[in-house]
């Protein structure tokens, strides 16, 4: 028996057609290319096959030293590397004199690959031995670990670059220097100048004592760089102090007024200053005077809130002193971090796969001895994984750090990797946290860095759902709500004067201890430091 199909109206089609326009979409499965297990499993003997670069570039920039904005030897060197491997290179990126990209690839996606490269003031230290003792006393150095973080990226994007080109893969890689991250003074420069324009995602990295990873909204703090100066009119101190107006005195009212301002601000606020310029001499009432402040806070609104307090607090100081505001600069600024949830993942799962360095006693040696000095838990180095990182409840969060890669993760899919160069227990920022970063210590945490980092740029270009989901996170979860803001003004310039004068008595001292890598294996042979260095009890302050 035949049976009469069912009758469609035009009413139907209508219903039909509009129910498949208004109905969410599952998004469509990307395949994974195939051979994207074999080239991760590949991609380990290529990193490790390039160990000897890893430890060059690591020895080479702790040597260097430099402080942000005169980030120059290590601008020659990384790009003299980059340029000799088949990247196209551009010098003083954004404005600022001291930085540069290098670009590799056609088609695909675009994946770029940062860290810092600056130093911290007065860290020198000789690399391996485990209590304060530098190179050059008093010089600026490595006491963060900057000098490691190109060496994760530029040996990664290698390793996979060779792959590329014998699998003729298409996709484009862009390497960037995170300079002058210790003033928070370049990276949203970079953002607001183009530089990242048409990037995929960015993979940053950055030394830790152990792994790291997150996702979401971070637990560290906005930041803005503020100087404030003053100008009022020189006078005899002595002679005749009342004719003269003490752009000094405006400084120190300003600051004394903060102090106040402290007690009724909320917990999670991280406030700091130093007067850069407090006058010539004694004698003289002071004409002019520079007070720098860094504001910190959990978010954009709230640190805009510190700043606009500043500003009143500054014309007041004016108003009693009789001096003028001659400017109010904006030297950096860093937005809270928020990291993409799927490219974490990703990148976890490739920690996991990689694991910890094989620590030997000598480097157990070394950690436990600068443990002891410090007066920390003796736990030595790292011997376990910690967990995937979650987002932070800024309401609940009590601040921290702050990082310009802030800025931009706020404007691209973002994450940080922390990979395990360095000895737990220093207090940052601090000559006890270089002593590692020209050692087996940093070397062999950099390469197992290296090999995340490869194994996670292969997951970008050969898995487009990673990337498609990245998007989408990015779209639809971080910025549906919170729109990128940035603090710097259309008219600030980068801060290029930074630190000028420093590097300029420095660095005729130091360049006598550059690291020849033609001449000795290691950093620690060229300054005949037996590996490890330490004490067998710590030392007091008093010598007992």
């Amino acid at each position: 028996m035949l049976v009469a199909p069912p009758r469609i109206t035009v009413g139907a089609v209508v219903l039909a057609v509009a129910s498949l326009l208004v109905a969410p979409q599952a998004p469509l499965f990307a395949q994974a290319d195939p051979r994207l297990a074999d080239f991760k499993g590949e991609v380990l003997d290529l990193v490790e096959a390039r160990s000897k670069m890893v430890q060059e570039i690591i020895d080479m920039l702790f040597s260097f030293g430099e402080l942000g904005m005169q980030e120059f030897e290590t601008q020659r060197y990384l790009t003299g590397i980059l340029e000799d491997n088949g990247f196209e290179i551009e010098l003083g990126t954004a404005g600022m004199p001291s930085a540069w990209t290098a670009r590799w690839g056609n088609g695909g996606p675009l994946i770029a690959l940062g860290s810092d490269v600056d130093g911290i003031p007065q860290s020198n230290q000789k690399p391996g031995v485990g209590y304060r003792d530098p190179i050059v006393s008093m010089a600026p150095g490595h006491g963060e670990g900057h000098n490691s973080g190109q060496a994760v990226n530029i040996v990664a994007a290698l390793a996979v670059k060779e792959i590329m080109e014998r699998e003729n893969l298409p996709g484009r890689l862009l390497i960037w220097p995170g300079v002058a991250e210790e003033q928070v003074a370049s990276k949203a420069f970079f953002v607001r100048e183009g530089t990242f324009d048409g990037v995929d995602v960015n993979l940053f990295t950055h030394v830790g004592s152990n792994y790291g990873m997150s996702w979401g909204q971070g637990g560290g703090n906005a930041l803005w760089s503020v100087q404030f100066r003053f100008t009022g009119e020189t006078a005899h101190s002595a002679g005749s102090p009342w004719r003269g107006r003490s752009a000094l005195d405006a400084v120190m009212l300003m600051a004394q007024a903060w102090e106040f301002k402290r007690e009724h601000l909320q917990p999670a606020q991280r406030s700091h200053y130093i007067i850069v310029d407090g006058g010539d001499q004694p004698n003289v009432v002071p004409q002019t005077a520079t007070i720098w402040f860094y504001f910190r806070e959990r978010d954009y609104p709230r640190t805009k809130d510190m700043y606009d307090a500043a500003v009143l607090m500054a014309e007041g100081a004016a108003l009693m002193t009789g001096t003028t505001i001659d400017t109010i600069m904006t030297v950096g600024s860093a937005w809270g971090r928020h990291f993409s949830k799927p490219v974490a993942e990703a990148t976890y799962a490739n920690i996991q796969a990689v694991g910890l360095p094989d620590w030997d006693e000598a480097d157990q040696t070394l950690a436990l001895g600068l443990q002891r000095e410090l007066g920390v838990e003796e736990q030595g180095l790292a011997d376990s994984l910690p967990e995937l990182s979650g987002p932070v409840d800024l309401e609940r969060s009590l601040g921290g750090g702050s990082d310009d890669i802030g800025d931009v993760s706020w404007n691209m899919p973002t994450v940080t990797l922390r990979y395990p160069s360095n000895i737990p227990g220093g207090p940052g920022h601090n000559w006890a946290n270089g002593i590692a970063m020209a050692t087996p210590i940093a070397h062999k945490g950099a390469v197992a860095g290296a090999k995340v980092q490869a194994r996670t740029l292969l997951d970008l270009l050969l898995n487009p759902q990673i990337i498609a989901d990245a998007k989408d996170y990015f779209d639809n979860v971080q910025t549906a709500e919170t729109q990128y803001t940035p603090f710097i003004a259309p008219t600030d310039e980068p801060a290029i004067w930074l630190n000028e004068d420093i590097m300029a008595r420095w660095r005729p001292l130091m360049r006598e201890f550059y690291y020849d890598p033609d001449r000795f294996e290691n950093y620690l042979e060229q300054l005949g430091i037996e590996y490890p260095t330490v004490r067998t009890r710590a030392v007091s302050q008093d010598g007992r």
